[in-house]
């Protein structure tokens, strides 16, 4: 045994009551903020002297929790500490419901387990019974395209249903209306203290014009060109003679407006393109290509030649400008460059060949779970797509609009998600429903495990809603029997204390959000009832940083 494991392993039965001693500790801290009416969690700041951190985020709640002093129940702890963060990464919320439903199963199992069911077999059943709560969320699923995903209105009230914050949901939904679920949405901290969106048009990239000179706007530090063409390319002009081939096949083609995108372009060859940019000759502009690294200037070099045809010049493949032909250039109605970002407005590729092109991204996109790849091709999709907003984020100190920056990003997360995989009814409803199926598969079977297994599950789904209720300050039984005898698709609305019928009130939530917490809280609960040993090292690795998440099937 290794020098450092100096304390000794931690076998059955201590090993559950360690366990579920962690669990329950960590969940019972994220509990408090599941709902509309939720409560806070203030965590001391450890590294400066501002005050607590008032949060209502179960993900940066778990984040914050680095260990147990127990580190038996610690194990417990950082497992679900792990399962919640993963959620978050991925789906930006539903980490209170995950939390609630992996305390419900793990209890009530471990319970039976003590009392003498098989955890292999239970574990195996309560796989099943996932399965079968997964196709009834996606059975009660609404898509996009109808009522309560249709308009800014209704897409305001899914946004409502995350943040809370009426002024942050009217403008997300305004926001997402126009530029669609996979727009481009940045989120920056802005200067005054209240919200406020502008709205960009067309495309634009992060790199800005090679030199001050090419400025034709000095009040806007702005220069803009009509029917321009456009050169892509990576590469580095060292000199004149290197650029010069663009300029006299542009004016042997007859072009007036010439936009050239490089890597770099040196000095002595920027002074050639200036002497020959006139207003009533040819007008230059030259910016540098977009992107850190090859790997993400090649994306760039592809996406803009779909979206304004001609040929990317690469630096990996030895291209020079050297063969360049007049069918090489690009074309778009508009391009603008500034000192920072340029973009252009209208290209001119063949439009089936940028439907192709989003289709092969769109599917990738759908296809991985690696999350920064994710991220990635999200953005090149909204920038195809052609929306762009801004939403800048004022308040009256750092930490408001710190806190407030973050719930605009995980509200437009969920929206996206909303928008792009429907919604199911709020408030817990949808989980509720799912009980008369699982019932049907209790009446079905006389196996012991498989009975146990849909137990557990029918009273896990209920939890969700238990926990919403509670936190508003009513009493789960009554409300929960009140739905019941409502019917499906209803719930209690715990802003006006009543039963309503869910997404005729508005009151959504995003489906892939319920479905990947589900999953996370129901499948870790039942792999935790199949540990059987601990075993603790002194010298323990960090906690703070977990390994990127494992893929995982979609759901």
């Amino acid at each position: 045994m290794s020098n450092n494991l100096r304390l000794p392993p931690v076998f059955q039965p201590a090993t559950y009551r360690a366990f579920m001693a962690g669990a329950d500790r960590i969940i019972a801290t994220i509990r408090p903020t599941l709902g509309p009416v939720a409560r806070t969690v203030a965590i001391q700041r450890p590294l400066d002297h501002r005050g607590p951190e008032v949060l209502d985020n179960g993900g940066v709640i778990a984040k914050r929790i680095i260990q147990l002093p127990d580190y038996r129940a610690d194990v417990g702890a950082m497992f679900v500490r792990d399962m919640l963060w993963r959620l978050q990464e991925q789906e930006g919320d539903g980490t209170a419901t995950a939390a609630v439903l992996f305390q419900m199963t793990f209890n009530e199992g471990v319970r039976l387990v003590t009392a003498g069911l098989n955890a292999r077999r239970l574990q195996g059943f309560l796989e099943e019974g996932i399965e079968v709560i997964l196709d009834e969320l996606r059975r009660q699923t609404v898509f996009p395209g109808a009522a309560p995903v249709s308009d800014a209105r209704h897409l305001s009230q899914v946004a409502f249903t995350v943040c809370q914050d009426r002024e942050l949901s009217d403008l997300l939904g305004e926001i997402f209306s126009i530029v669609g679920g996979y727009g481009r949405l940045e989120i920056r901290e802005g200067s005054s203290r209240g919200l406020e969106r502008e709205y960009v048009e067309g495309i634009y990239w992060e790199r800005g014009l090679l030199s001050r000179q090419m400025v034709a706007d000095p009040q806007r530090l702005r220069s803009e060109l009509e029917d321009a063409a456009i050169v892509l390319s990576d590469l580095h002009i060292q000199e004149p003679q290197q650029i010069l081939p663009v300029l006299v096949t542009a004016f042997q083609s007859g072009l007036k407006r010439l936009l050239i995108v490089a890597d770099e372009i040196a000095d002595s060859a920027l002074s050639l393109l200036l002497a020959n940019s006139k207003p009533d000759h040819m007008q230059i502009l030259a910016v540098k290509t977009p992107g850190f690294g090859r790997e993400q200037q090649a994306d760039f070099l592809v996406d803009a030649a779909v979206l304004c045809g001609g040929r990317p010049f690469l630096r990996a493949a030895g291209d020079t400008f050297r063969s360049i032909r007049s069918e090489d250039f690009g074309r778009a109605r508009r391009v603008w460059a500034d000192l920072r970002s340029f973009g252009l407005v209208g290209g001119m590729g063949d439009p089936r060949q940028v439907r192709r092109h989003l289709a092969a991204l769109r599917a990738a996109h759908a296809e991985t779970d690696d999350l920064a790849l994710r991220s990635k091709l999200h953005e090149r999709i909204g920038r195809l797509m052609g929306g762009s907003a801004t939403l800048r984020v004022g308040g009256v100190t750092v930490r408001e609009i710190e806190e407030r920056r973050a719930l605009a990003e995980r509200t437009a997360a969920a929206v996206r998600g909303a928008i792009r995989e429907g919604v199911v009814p709020g408030g817990g409803a949808a989980l509720l429903a799912c009980r008369p199926t699982l019932q049907r598969r209790i009446d079905a079977t006389n196996d012991p495990e498989a009975r146990a297994a849909y137990q557990i599950l029918l009273r896990a789904v209920a939890e969700p809603l238990r926990t919403i209720v509670a936190n508003a300050g009513y009493d789960p039984s009554d409300a929960l029997a009140e739905v019941r005898m409502a019917g499906p698709g209803y719930g209690f609305d715990v802003l006006t204390g009543r039963v309503t019928e869910m997404c005729t009130a508005g009151i959504v939530d995003p489906a892939n959000v319920v479905k990947a917490a589900t999953y996370a809280g129901l499948t870790s609960a039942a792999l935790a009832l199949t540990i059987d040993v601990m075993v603790h090292r002194t010298e323990q690795p960090s906690h703070a940083t977990p390994p990127p998440p494992a893929r995982r099937k979609r759901l």
